[in-house]
This record gives structure tokens, C-alpha cells and sequence, in this order.
């Protein structure tokens, strides 16, 4: 600015220099006295809250005395104007807590909601009532190659529509095994793969032409895979059904103690995250049912409303690739391998247990195969078996996970329904001989 205000003067010729010169210095002059004569008097500024200081001179009357009163008088005031000035800071505080707890509740509930948004698309107003309808399909997750390459290439090969059925077995499964792809072969389905856990399983599928993967070595899952029992080897396939459904594929997972008899895909309705069969034997214990409580002790309150439902069969389900679907499987492969527990039972604790304090619940959406179509052993040999109309009936595949003596089980099941001989089923019992 000065720059530009300067240059015109200059140009006026070099004359003017002293007389601009000395109006420069009288302003400033007059400037410092005024300021200095201000500076006297109001030492605590021009705009002091206690107003303009007066001036002591010798001859006021009882100067110091009253210079004293003003101090006095301007502590006190300080003073009081400290104390409510900290009651307020406090008070304001305790606001700022308090909104800072219900900002963090609202990013809570606003990232739940936005998981929702995200989960389920654009957001749609309520139609009229009676024809609303939530939505319990969840979108597939984008599929990653980069997690196993070589499993993503079989699958590339063996998967239809990308589903198969997958079941793992090690060499202490191999009769059963035989008897389960045997079935599957005659079915006429072809989307099936053997995860093998030892090389004796491998080389016995490839010497039956059977789809097989072996996975690349890992202690901890071949150490179980070669030696593990039943339940042991069943728990295993949580971790490795995470790389199917990372590859964007849906999984039919199934126990190798089950008989085919007619193709599962052509049965399944794929509109939840999970569709499983249930050891459930009738309506009420499949498909739920309200189990009423009765405490006489409570006297008019002395009946309890409780819901039951029998549990889904880890053995067999259809599984989505999904966020819920995998997560699932993260939860149970978890919790397994830091609990000694049963892998069915946490299945079904982490499908059902709803959300509560200091847990959140899994929000997977769910469905119950028809258990006469898909049907457990206790269904079959208990009830089905002795109804001639229910006999009739043609199921899916056969499960027979209420016995343990699987494999003449599943050789008289094939003799019933494949072969049709009437009396296959008859020597043996309801349950178990122990």
C-alpha cells in the first residue's frame, strides 16, 4: 500500500522532500505525547472494566485510604466472578461428557445402521400394511482369487452356478466315503469335491475319479485331519469353508455319513445366509414351538412362555458367500479352538443367541430344510419307516447321524430306496443297542 501511495510524490519533483519529511516527524511526535499523557492516566486501558484509575495527588483528602477500599472492593469482586466463573466451567463439563457419551452411542447406532444401509441398498419407505416384507437375502461378497489360487481354479472346473457340495474325510471314513460318492455318482450329480486330510484319502479319490482337493500343508489342521475322530475332523471344516466362500462360492457341506437319493440343489431355496437340515423329528421340533414352563412355587404367575427349537445339523448345510456367512464360520472356528466344545452345539449358539449386554449377536439370516426331504436317521427309522403313507415318501438324502452304526445304516437306506427291497430297514431298532 505504502508503495503504491508513494510512487506519485516522488514523481513531483525533489523539492517536497523536507516539507513531506517534517509533517511525518510532527505526527509522530504529537502521537508519542498523546499516548504517553493516556498511559498516565488510564495505566489499566482505555476500556478498563473498573473504569478510568483516578488520579493521587498530595493534595487529595484520605487518598491512600480510599486507593485501599478500591482494592479491596476489586478482590472481592474478582473473587466472586472466579468462583461462579469455575461453577460454570464445571457445569459445562459435565454438558460436554454428556454429549460426548450420546455422540458415541449415535456413531454406534449410525454404524450399525449404515452396515445395514449398506448391506440391504437403498433405503425404501413402508408400503401399506399387511404387504411389507423384510429382506433376508444378503448381497454375495466380491469374490478374491488372491486367497488360494489353486483351490480357486479346481473350484473354476468342478462348481455349477458356483455352488458344490464339499465334504471332508480322512482315511478312517473311507467305506463311507465309498458308499456317499457312489450315491452322489448315481444321482447324476456333478459339482462335488472331497477335501481329503491325508494322502491316502487323495490318492483313493483319484483312483475313483472323484473330485478331490488337498490342501497345502498346515500342522496345526493336518496333525487333526490324519488322526482326529468324528467330531474332531468335523470342527475343521469352519476354517477351511472360509476360502470357498472367499472365492464366491456356495457351499452344500456335508457329512460323509449321508445317502443320496435325489439332487439337493434342485430342493434348496437360497434366500438366507444359512439353510440347514434340523435333528428335529416332527413340526413342533424342527420348525419351533412354544414350550410353556410351569413353576407351581410362582403361584398365579407359575407359567412360563419359552421358545424351543431342536438344532441344526452341522453335518449338513447350505451356506452363502456372505459377511454374515463368514463371520459365522470365524466365530465357531474361534471359539473351538480355544474351547473343548462340541462344533454343533457352538454352531447353533452363534446362529441363535441373540444380541445382549456385553454380546452381539450374529445376524445371519436362516432357514429350515424340510426335515422329511432332508430327514436325520431318528426320523427315518423311528417314525418314517412304520407309516405306510410317509413311506412313500422319496427324500433327498438320508443322514444318519442318530446311529452310530453308520455304514450298515446307509447300506440298508441305499437297499430301501434305491433297490426297493420292502424289509431292509426291519432288523434294526429305534435307537442305539447302548
Amino acid at each position: 500500500m505504502s508503495g503504491r501511495r508513494d510512487g506519485p510524490l516522488m514523481r513531483s519533483g525533489g523539492s517536497s522532500h523536507p516539507f513531506r519529511k517534517s509533517r511525518i516527524a510532527a505526527a509522530i511526535a504529537v502521537g508519542v505525547a498523546i499516548g504517553c499523557v493516556f498511559a498516565f492516566l488510564f495505566p489499566d486501558g482505555l476500556f478498563s472494566v473498573a473504569g478510568p484509575r483516578r488520579l493521587v495527588t498530595a493534595d487529595s483528602k484520605g487518598g491512600s485510604s480510599s486507593s485501599s477500599c478500591e482494592s479491596s472492593e476489586r478482590m472481592n469482586m474478582l473473587k466472586s466472578e472466579y468462583v461462579a466463573a469455575s461453577q460454570k466451567n464445571a457445569e459445562l463439563k459435565k454438558e460436554v461428557r454428556e454429549l460426548m457419551e450420546k455422540l458415541k452411542l449415535a456413531e454406534r447406532g449410525n454404524d450399525q445402521a449404515q452396515k445395514q444401509v449398506l448391506a440391504l441398498g437403498k433405503q425404501q419407505k413402508a408400503g401399506p400394511f399387511g404387504t411389507v416384507k423384510g429382506s433376508r437375502t444378503n448381497p454375495a461378497v466380491v469374490p478374491d482369487e488372491s486367497v488360494n489360487p489353486r483351490l480357486a481354479k479346481i473350484l473354476e472346473k468342478v462348481a455349477v452356478n458356483r455352488e458344490l457340495v464339499v465334504a471332508l474325510a480322512n482315511s478312517n471314513v473311507k467305506e463311507m466315503l465309498e458308499v456317499w460318492f457312489t450315491n452322489i455318482k448315481r444321482v447324476g450329480i456333478l459339482n462335488y469335491l472331497v477335501v481329503a486330510l491325508d494322502e491316502d484319502t487323495a490318492k483313493f479319490c483319484e483312483s475313483n475319479r472323484v473330485p478331490v482337493y488337498k490342501r497345502d500343508p498346515d500342522e496345526g489342521v493336518d496333525s487333526i485331519g490324519r488322526k482326529g475322530g468324528n467330531h474332531a475332523v468335523s470342527g475343521l471344516k469352519f476354517r477351511i469353508l472360509r476360502e470357498f466362500l472367499q472365492l464366491g462360492y456356495s457351499v452344500l457341506l456335508s457329512d460323509v455319513d449321508i445317502v443320496y437319493l435325489q439332487n439337493p440343489f434342485d430342493h434348496l431355496y437360497r434366500d438366507s445366509d444359512v439353510e440347514s437340515m434340523t435333528d428335529g423329528h416332527d413340526n413342533r421340533t424342527a420348525y419351533g414351538f412354544n414350550d410353556v414352563f410351569d413353576e407351581p412355587g410362582m403361584g398365579w404367575a407359575r407359567y412360563a412362555h419359552t421358545m424351543r427349537i431342536w438344532v441344526y445339523n452341522s453335518g449338513f448345510f447350505y451356506i452363502r458367500p456372505t459377511i454374515p456367512s463368514i463371520e459365522l464360520l470365524d466365530r465357531v472356528a474361534a471359539r473351538l479352538s480355544r474351547e473343548n466344545a462340541w462344533d454343533q452345539a457352538v454352531f447353533n449358539e452363534e446362529l441363535f443367541f441373540p444380541s445382549h449386554n456385553g454380546y452381539d449377536g450374529l445376524h445371519a439370516a436362516r432357514r429350515t430344510m424340510d426335515f422329511y426331504l432332508f430327514m436325520n436317521s431318528k426320523v427315518l427309522f423311528k417314525t418314517v419307516r412304520k407309516d405306510a403313507s410317509l413311506s412313500k415318501i422319496k427324500p433327498v438324502i438320508v443322514h444318519v447321524n442318530y446311529h452310530p452304526d453308520k455304514l450298515p445304516r446307509m447300506k440298508a437306506v441305499v437297499e430301501y430306496y434305491v433297490n426297493g427291497k420292502e424289509d431292509a430297514l426291519k432288523p434294526f431298532p429305534d435307537g442305539s443297542g447302548w
